[in-house]
């Protein structure tokens, strides 16, 4: 039978890698070898997931260096050599051996406003947003993030400074900053324009490149900075 071989990150004490062969099979994903290995050969093995079929995104991991959504990616694709190297996401405490402490991460959503504030109650009429107005169309994609974090974790300016709120929750902003129906905007444009805000980004791209959903978070956040100018050129900051 052809095997892979699959180095996991096991964190008991410092933490290393743990080598383990796992019997190959077609349309195998990372998450089946992962699954696998906690079936059969190491009970005690940490890890995340939920639905399997890319709709939660707990299940990321960084896979051969990169960080991924597992149940996605097929191991035909990332390892044709029959080597894999799977780790936790990177940027965020480990828990225990491949699940990492997302607190942090969602914190940052907090920090630069990432909930909803409206000004209606619920005896009003109910909002609506014509879906071909140019701000509803300026974060069509946007607001399709899930927060499985593979941005944060593939940002090298999260690494260089942990202060930074990331991609995922300047996003976020962007796409309230967007929704007319929303009123906490000038609180969270103040927010999001600090020193660990939107200016902090230095524009590789990782985080577009890496998400599974194919979304632009480096497309909000040089929309942040174009409002976050315009607001300062008029004192409003």
């Amino acid at each position: 039978m052809d095997m892979l071989q699959a180095r996991i990150w096991r964190s008991a004490g410092a933490g290393a890698f743990v080598t383990y062969r796992v019997p190959r099979h077609t349309s195998q994903t990372v998450l089946d070898v992962v699954t696998y290995i906690q079936r059969e050969l190491q009970p005690d093995l940490g890890y995340r997931y939920a639905c399997r079929v890319g709709m939660c995104g707990s299940c990321a991991m960084t896979v051969n260096g990169k960080a991924r959504w597992t149940c996605r990616t097929h191991v035909s694709k990332v390892a044709p050599d029959g080597l894999l190297e799977i780790a936790p996401l990177s940027n965020l405490p480990v828990i225990k051996d491949l699940v990492t402490d997302m607190s942090g991460f969602f914190d940052k959503w907090s920090q630069a406003k990432g909930s909803f504030a409206g000004s209606l109650s619920r005896h009003d009429d109910f909002a609506r947003v014509p879906p071909a107005s140019p701000r509803r169309q300026a974060v069509d994609a946007g607001i399709e993030c899930i927060g499985c974090g593979v941005c944060y974790a593939s940002c090298d300016v999260v690494t260089w400074r942990p202060e930074y709120l990331g991609p995922a929750a300047l996003n976020r902003a962007w796409t309230l900053m967007n929704d007319e129906r929303d009123v906490e905007g000038p609180q969270r444009l103040r927010a999001v324009a600090g020193d660990a805000g939107c200016h902090s980004c230095h524009t590789q791209g990782s985080c577009t490149e890496r998400c599974p959903k194919a979304l632009a978070p480096t497309a909000g956040i040089a929309g942040l900075k174009r409002l976050a100018a315009k607001a300062a050129i008029k004192g409003e900051l």
